[in-house]
């Protein structure tokens, strides 16, 4: 691939294609910050790959995951033995390499050849895929035979596919970017087109982004419309007139689709999930074909959303049991209306896909299915107030709508705004820390909490932000210093530093020795002003769940 700056329209792109260019696209990717130099790399790159390579390039940028090929602890061995190197080495260089992919991409020594990998990025995919029907040591031939091929920047790439660990530093919105200047579309509708569920294997990209192709996907999802936190004072958003209030509840962003007689349910990660919500049938069914939703999945019961935790015992599971069905029961909470009859409605403003959406939820009267309550604010103070009670009401802050905005695509500023409560917090001690990944590898930055219970201190949480960097490098020497016991990466530290610990929500646990399970919890500040005689007992954590079941 070439070097030229992608600005330079008089430098002549030679054609990009094969997963040697592949590998040096990610490369340069990864030695700039600035998005529109990688919406120019990567651009120029969709113009000239070959259909297939581009497909899989898609798919791999937009967070198509790979399956493990094969198991980490074979490859280490593996290494070992054709490097020639003790186990205990293998682990020490990966420490301070922090990344398993770029560990062994540095220590394989076989010597690469100067033109590198020769064929193209589908063909290594294609070889991948079928790892998983192979004899343990006709996958080693293979991935010995690949390695030798291979320069240094392919090599790590190659591991990244074959462990799994595969993510670029490129956010949907560049990818985005990127294709509707290769190919001449809208962003809105590239972005629409490539949602859903299309296979990189099988997908000929240049007919997925064609409008009312054959075979299109009727479960194809818009892509969300993201808030921003809220940040600049209330009275810099104009009239509150011009803007529509409602809850924010604590759950799982999705949108509800029903096309051509079919059902559909994804969630915000782009996952087709409509199996693991049972409930939604009846009224799903009841919809107008055409119409698409966007909301909340939360627990809920007579209408009334329960904690995120209630919600949280059915994640993740693809078959949901009857006793779960009736300890979790799943609803949703609309609101916004994206597609009417099969037309598009973003573009609408709000207030009108509201009253839209308000009469739809209305005529299905159904008690699991309901519509995201407005409310009334006459000023901001009052809106203000309102958030105030908000943990009181169960839901985790406010949301701002401007009443003629349309629903735009990934997160924008100016029209949807997140005002969620300060979080709660705790003091608590340092008790447990583990080395981080990645260029902190080195550096302990995980860390375990504990709050006090009578004598014996009782752990609670796990936080792993929130630090500055030179406050992070203060924390790795005490706890070099003041290990106690080694159990694997973690280290037993003396109980000495002191920090507050901020979540947004807590609920009871019977997975927990504390009986309490703290949401996104994180650093707040290092109270250096305080003992560990000073920290909050188990008793504090145990008034806030109370307070929050009011």
């Amino acid at each position: 691939m070439t070097n030229a700056q992608p600005n330079n329209p008089n430098v002549p792109l030679r054609r990009r294609t094969g997963f040697r260019d592949f590998a040096q696209l990610l490369h340069q990717i990864g030695e700039t910050r600035e998005t529109s130099a990688k919406v120019e790399w990567l651009a120029a790159y969709l113009k000239e790959a070959p259909p297939s390579d581009k497909a899989w390039t898609l798919g791999l940028f937009t967070g198509r995951r790979l399956r493990r090929m094969v198991g980490t602890r074979q490859l280490t061995a593996w290494l070992a033995e054709w490097e020639e190197m003790p186990e205990w080495l293998f682990e020490e260089c990966y420490h301070q390499v922090g990344d398993l992919a770029e560990t062994l991409a540095l220590l394989d020594r076989s010597p690469a050849p100067q033109e590198g990998m020769e064929g193209d990025l589908a063909d290594q995919m294609r070889m991948l895929s079928s790892l998983s029907s192979l004899e343990d040591e006709e996958k080693k031939r293979l991935v010995k035979a690949c390695w030798s091929g291979m320069s240094a920047h392919e090599k790590f790439v190659f591991n990244k596919f074959i462990t799994g660990g595969f993510r670029v530093g490129v956010s949907a919105q560049t990818v985005i970017q990127a294709l509707a200047k290769a190919t001449g579309l809208e962003a809105s509708v590239v972005a629409h087109r490539l949602s859903g569920n299309w296979d990189p294997a099988t997908t000929d990209v240049d007919a997925l982004l064609q409008e009312g192709s054959a075979g299109q996907d009727l479960s194809r999802p818009y892509p969300f419309y993201l808030a921003y936190p809220l940040e600049a004072a209330l009275e810099s958003l104009g009239r509150p007139s011009e803007w529509h209030a409602e809850w924010k509840w604590d759950g799982i962003r999705g949108q509800v689709i029903r096309r051509g007689g079919q059902s559909f349910v994804w969630s915000r990660g782009e996952e087709l999930i409509t199996d693991r919500f049972p409930e939604f049938v009846t009224w799903m069914e009841g919809l107008p074909d055409g119409t698409v939703l966007d909301g909340e999945i939360l627990a809920m019961r007579d209408g009334r959303p329960l904690p995120f935790s209630t919600l949280q015992t059915r994640i993740g599971r693809q078959k949901v049991s009857a006793r779960q069905l009736r300890e979790a029961p799943a609803g949703f909470m609309a609101f916004d209306l994206l597609e009417v009859g099969g037309q598009d409605w973003r573009e609408r403003p709000f207030t009108a896909r509201r009253v839209a959406l308000k009469a739809l939820v209305q005529a299905a009267a159904a008690g699991n299915f309901t519509l995201s309550e407005g409310l009334d604010i006459t000023d901001w103070s009052c809106l203000a107030t309102l958030r105030a009670s908000a943990r009181e009401n169960g839901s985790e802050g406010l949301m701002l709508k401007r009443s003629n905005s349309t629903y735009q695509t990934g997160r924008r500023r100016g029209d949807w705004w997140k005002w969620k409560v300060d979080p709660m917090s705790v003091d608590a001690v340092l008790v447990y820390a583990q080395k981080g990944h990645g260029r902190r590898s080195n550096l302990y930055t995980d860390y375990t909490f504990a709050v006090r219970d009578g004598e014996r201190l009782v752990v609670f949480a796990k936080a792993y932000s929130g630090l500055t960097d030179a406050e992070i490098s203060t924390v790795d020497t005490f706890v070099k210093r003041h290990s106690l016991e080694k159990f694997g990466p973690v280290r037993t530290v003396t109980p000495e530093l002191v920090f507050e610990i901020g979540f947004e929500g807590i609920s009871e646990s019977k997975r927990h020795k504390s009986g309490v399970a703290v949401r996104f919890p994180r650093i707040l500040r290092w109270r250096t002003d305080k003992k560990p005689a000073d920290i909050d007992t188990l008793d504090s954590l145990q008034a806030l769940l109370r307070r929050t079941q009011v």
